[in-house]
């Protein structure tokens, strides 16, 4: 296999735009990992070969031509299959959907359309999203490119190994709870997920609309910064989308972080959490402080409540959507599912709208912790993947159940909009990927993204590469 196959979008571009590297050749490349790995790792639910073929040459053909349409023209994405795509099936990564073929794209798949991405196929997910674990009983497990007996995390799974594994080169996912950012930690790449609002969900099978958010996973964090500035942006068919200018987000990655502020908080984000990580963690906020950032103790109280926030909110709101196909097919979900959407039928709407007001409480606490700090930092993750069909983790000195685990970082942000990105940090003794976690102010993305890049140029864990299947 071509060593090129494994370089970011970043490095990839510029060979493309100087016509060094073909379209065509990257895209075929794509396609062999993915015969090479898809039988092993199940990474996709289906693969566009033809029309990845055909969409590589039309690009081929304009660059050719003069006609560069940007950074991300000719380089191979996947999609999460929750994303609907015009004339391609979209499951959602359930019985139910199986056979859908929607007539439009989603508003992020038209964008990368737009800006000239090859479309490879439509990658594994936990079913509805509505999970964390991508061992889907429709499609079956996807599995950890480091350990194939392992979970990916999900739900976003299929993205994070295909992703890791050079099946594409970037992946558009979604995050509710964690699905973009615990993938990408158990996987070993990055993963961003934007202030809310930032990227339109028109055209995305929702989960719990006022949580879900949009986002890309990458192999690099300017990849992220690329994609995102693709991606972000007003749209008139998602009125939660905001109208706000999209900036660069490339333009200052590389200016330094002399000075910024990196707040620790003094509760809940380290606490019960792997030795192996911490140690990691510590480390690399130890390597930001060399590069001139300095770390502050904030204090932001109430974390407790967060998981049940999410669980109300996201049964009330899933259930809603839902409801009529679980009165039609219920045959269609698998028991899993189908007892959390039944369990939101007897949800109190008092418990709803309790959730919902103490979102504005929690938004105005890490508003304040946001006065003395200007990134929160913390660990993706509190323990590794667990075996493919095990359902608890050891995160220290508590053993927990692997939603309450894999959630508990994660979490915040989507109950507050506010943006989040992780990082790979390290590994463990086992050789597993290690995550950190950077989230920052609402729409200030390009700060998180400046921390992190500084993060990623000082080290090598990002470019390190799974195993051969």
């Amino acid at each position: 296999m071509a060593d090129y196959v494994h370089l970011p979008i970043c490095q990839l571009a510029p060979l493309i735009r100087k016509k060094e590297l073909s379209p065509v050749e990257l895209t075929k490349a794509s396609l062999q990992q993915i015969e090479r790995y898809n039988p092993k790792l199940n990474g996709f639910i289906t693969v566009t070969a033809d029309q990845a073929l055909q969409d590589a040459q039309a690009a081929e053909r304009e660059i050719a031509q003069g006609r560069y349409r940007g950074l991300l023209h000719g380089i191979p994405i996947s999609i999460k299959d929750l994303f609907a795509t015009r004339g391609v099936r979209t499951t959602g990564g359930s019985k139910v959907f199986a056979d859908w073929v929607p007539d439009h794209d989603a508003t992020a798949v038209a964008r990368l359309r737009q800006a000239g991405a090859v479309i490879v196929g439509k990658t594994n997910l936990h079913e509805l999203a509505y999970g964390v674990t991508n061992d889907n009983p429709h499609f079956g497990p996807a599995r950890n490119p480091w350990n194939p007996r392992l979970i990916t995390g999900g739900s976003s799974g299929g993205s994070g190994l295909a992703v890791a594994t050079s099946q594409c080169s970037a992946s558009l996912g979604s995050d509710t709870g964690g699905s973009i950012r615990i993938p990408s930690s158990a996987c070993g790449i990055v993963g961003l997920k934007p202030t809310y609002g930032r990227v339109s969900r028109y055209g995305a099978m929702p989960l719990a609309w006022s949580l879900d958010h949009a986002g890309p996973m990458t192999k690099s964090v300017e990849d992220a910064a690329i994609l995102l500035g693709v991606l972000a942006g007003a749209d008139p068919k998602d009125p939660t989308c905001s109208s706000r200018a999209v900036p660069d987000y490339r333009k200052d990655l590389a200016s330094g972080i002399s000075r910024v502020r990196l707040g620790i908080p003094k509760q809940f984000f380290f606490e019960h959490v792997d030795r192996e990580i911490l140690t990691a963690v510590e480390t690399a906020i130890s390597k930001l402080e060399e590069l001139g950032a300095r770390r502050v103790p904030v204090s932001i109280g109430g974390m407790e409540m967060c998981s049940a926030m999410e669980a109300h909110i996201t049964l009330a709101e899933a259930t809603s959507y839902y409801e009529h196909l679980l009165e039609k097919h219920p045959e269609g979900f698998s028991p899993a599912v189908l007892t959390d959407l039944d369990a939101g039928r007897f949800l109190l709407a008092t418990d709803y709208v309790k959730s919902q007001r103490a979102r504005t409480l929690l938004q105005q606490r890490f508003a304040e912790a946001f006065e003395h700090a200007d990134v929160i930092v913390s660990p993706t993750l509190p323990a590794f993947p667990p075996i493919v069909g095990e359902v608890y983790v050891q995160s220290g000195d508590l053993r927990e159940h692997i939603v309450d685990a894999f959630l508990r970082f994660n979490i915040p942000y989507d109950l507050t909009g506010m943006p989040a990105i992780t990082v790979p940090c390290g590994f463990s003794s086992s050789g597993l990927p290690i995550g950190m976690q950077l989230a920052g102010r609402p729409f200030d993305e390009a700060m998180i993204l400046r921390v992190a890049n500084a993060y990623e140029r000082a080290t090598d864990w990002h470019s390190r590469q799974p195993p051969e299947p």
